[in-house]
């Protein structure tokens, strides 16, 4: 833990105590700070009070009185509507911010100099922040890995010298962070997201802007019109700026040329790695992300050699086009963080011959964005409330079944590409929908299919 001495003797509000918001109450407890917490949820309220946190509702105190108002991300603070907790903390101009910010005070206060990397974008937040925490740990560095990837940045150990952080952070908590400065800022690409919580797209850009804006060394996709503005933007700034690019030749910077990443400075440039082979590096958006994984490496201090055996050792990202089994030719994978059509995109571009299961709760606009991907698709597996929607998207397009339950799809997914002659194919959990009709979240849903692999006989597992 992370205790926030920042506020040591001083009153402070907290609403929102859910995983991330108990152990930032805890931290800010554990720095003696005189915490009153509160949230819409009785059990949430009972549970803190049973772990030694103060509560009270916070309607009926003394606004005047605290410090900081602290908001955990999943709270609303501007759209649909603040929070009413919000309204509170304006009437009554008290700061509003949340456990990232907490975290970088500390930084601030204790060890200023310990470099600190700090990750954003619509997507491959999590996938370039494993990998960057990968590539430092493997060349022995100390290192905290922590964030919106799932674990509460305040649950790290406390920042020192040599120490170094890894930190997913979303746009909820960039908005929550306004002095948030990393050694290195990643910013990987921009397109429509929690627009229902940032009202317009272009608030939503400018949210995650102050996560490069403030960092030494901004590393920035331009392969977007808003990220490509922003990199302009921050380089004028004065800021040191390394833009990375999956789709366009770079005069500086890293870009991608298939699975061959290129460094170019002063309009030459070099090969740097080829990704061919690895895996669970697969596909352009993975170019992309090894791009910016490297480019942060880089700005704090890791050598190529280094970075190089970090990558070709990175086991993947848990539940994200990972690779879990394999029997003959054929490989099994994991990628049920793919809730909906654009996240499963990747993984239906990286393998040419699908055995696809998808299906669950069913998100808006079905998979009609996926249809440029249907001639990889061998057979679709259909499970959840989606089948009967997806099927009828899939139509004459491609053969497909209504499994119903995942047990059912793995199963006969299994058989149908043990008996494909052409080889090479891919029995793939990609849902592009929700679990929660079936399942608990993603991760539950990724494990049982896990679990259904492992039951087939033959099967040799990779995790």
């Amino acid at each position: 833990m992370i205790p926030v001495t920042s506020f040591k003797g001083r009153k402070v509000a907290l609403c929102g105590l859910g995983g991330s918001g108990l152990a930032t109450a805890q931290a800010l407890v554990a720095g003696g700070a005189q915490v009153t917490a509160w949230d819409d949820n009785p059990d949430s309220v009972a549970k803190a009070s049973a772990a030694g946190v103060p509560t009270a509702d916070l309607r009926t105190v003394d606004w005047a009185a605290f410090a900081a108002f602290v908001l955990s991300p999943g709270v609303p603070l501007t759209h649909p509507k603040p929070h009413w907790t919000v309204d509170l903390a304006h009437a009554a101009g008290v700061e509003i911010i949340g456990d990232v910010e907490l975290f970088v005070r500390e930084r601030r206060a204790h060890a200023p100099d310990c470099p600190f990397i700090a990750i954003t974008g619509t997507n491959g937040k999590s996938t370039t922040t494993a990998l960057i925490a990968h590539i430092l740990k493997e060349s022995g560095r100390d290192t905290q890995l922590g964030g919106n990837i799932g674990t509460a940045v305040l649950t790290l150990d406390p920042p020192k010298a040599g120490r170094f952080y890894v930190v997913e952070c979303s746009s909820y908590q960039i908005d929550l962070a306004p002095t948030l400065n990393p050694t290195a800022g990643i910013l990987l690409n921009l397109t429509p997201d929690h627009l229902d919580r940032h009202g317009t797209m272009q608030h939503y850009a400018d949210i995650k802007e102050r996560l490069v804006a403030g960092s030494g060394t901004a590393i920035v996709g331009v392969d977007d019109s808003f990220s490509a503005l922003i990199a302009d933007r921050v380089e004028r700034a004065g800021t040191r700026t390394v833009r990375i690019s999956r789709r366009h030749v770079l005069a500086s910077g890293l870009y991608a040329e298939g699975s061959r990443i290129l460094k170019a400075e002063g309009g030459t440039s070099g090969l740097f790695v080829d990704l061919d082979g690895i895996q669970t590096l697969r596909g352009g958006h993975n170019a992309q992300n090894a791009a910016a994984a490297i480019a942060a490496c880089l700005a704090v201090g890791v050598s190529a050699a280094e970075i190089h055996a970090g990558l070709k050792s990175f086991p993947g990202l848990k539940h994200r086009m990972q690779p879990v089994g394999r029997k003959g030719t054929v490989v099994f994978v994991n990628d049920s963080k793919a809730t909906n059509a654009d996240a499963a995109a990747p993984a239906l571009s990286s393998y040419d011959r699908i055995y696809w299961i998808a299906g669950g709760l069913p998100k808006e606009g079905g998979i009609t964005t996926l249809a440029p991907f249907f001639p990889k698709i061998a057979k679709a597996y259909l499970i959840g409330e989606a089948a009967p929607a997806f099927a009828a998207t899939l139509g004459e397009a491609v053969p497909y079944e209504i499994s119903g339950t995942l047990e059912q799809a793995v199963a006969h997914a299994a058989a149908d590409a043990g008996r494909d002659e052409t080889g090479g194919s891919a029995v793939m959990l990609s849902p592009a929908c929700a679990s929660f009709d079936q399942y608990k979240n993603f991760e539950v849903r990724g494990d049982a299919f896990v679990g259904h692999v492992r039951a087939i006989e033959g099967v040799t597992m990779l995790i």
